[in-house]
Parts: structure tokens; sequence; C-alpha cells
């Protein structure tokens, strides 16, 4: 009796549904194609289970400018994921957060190319300030620090 009483446990196990894995964020990044740094951020998103497709562009500052990022505040590269963009080097956490709360934003900009900031050498040096975007061309805000 125990006997079967563990086997019909163990069917129960094995037919339960396994818990959905998660597919890993799909995301298309432009860069200049010389650009090495892109690259390496790239690899880091690839790292954190990102599936990133990187394609190279002469028109960078003009995808950047369409998608709500002011020409101040535009890293060196832009990527597009779930509907956001992303421009600069965002650390994958503060890329996470946005997309987990999913908030009314274009997206988010890390400007220029912070030492020490994910793909970057050298070391960082003072927390990173990311902005949020609309496309509106309001003036963005600071939308996290890390």
């Amino acid at each position: 009796m125990k006997h079967t009483i563990r086997l019909v446990a163990l069917l129960f196990v094995l037919a339960a549904p396994l818990p959905a894995m998660a597919d890993p964020a799909k995301a298309t990044l432009y860069k200049d194609p010389q650009c090495g740094c892109c690259e390496g951020y790239a690899a880091y998103l690839r790292d954190h289970g990102f599936e990133v497709d990187v394609k190279p562009t002469h028109d960078l500052a003009e995808i950047s400018r369409k998608a709500g990022v002011p020409a101040q505040f535009q890293g060196c590269h832009t990527m597009f994921v779930d509907g956001y963009v992303v421009d600069g080097h965002v650390p994958v956490t503060i890329v996470r957060k946005m997309l987990t709360e999913k908030p009314a934003i274009a997206g988010v900009t890390l400007p220029g190319m912070p030492q020490g900031s994910p793909g970057m050498s050298g070391i960082k040096t003072a927390p990173f300030t990311v902005f949020a975007v609309t496309k509106d061309g309001k003036q963005p805000t600071v939308y996290a620090k890390e």
C-alpha cells in the first residue's frame, strides 16, 4: 500500500507543469561601426541574459533623436528592448527595473561614455545618473542613480 501511495505521489510530481522559464529579453543595439566599447556593452548584456542583435550604423545620432533622446543626453550607442530605448552604457539593473516597472517613458539614457560603466574601461568614480526620456521632447528627468 505504501508503495502504491509513493508511486501515485511521484506521478503527480512528474505530471505537474514545470515553471515557465522567462525568455531572454531581445534587444537591438545600434552602434558606430568602429566602436569597440559598444561591443563590450553587448557582451555585458548577453552575460546578463539578454539576446542582443548588434547593427552597425552611421546614423546613430538620428536614431537616438527619433527615439526621444536629446543630443546632449545621448550615449555612444542606442538599443531598443521591449518597446523602450536604452541609450548609452546603462547598467543592467536599471534596464531590468524599467522593463519590470514599465513606466510611461520612451526609455532611459546614460549620457556620454562614463569610465567604469558597463562595457567601458576604467574605474567608476561616482554614481551613474540615468535619465528618463520622452518622445515629446520634454527635458529628461532623473530615473535612477547607481
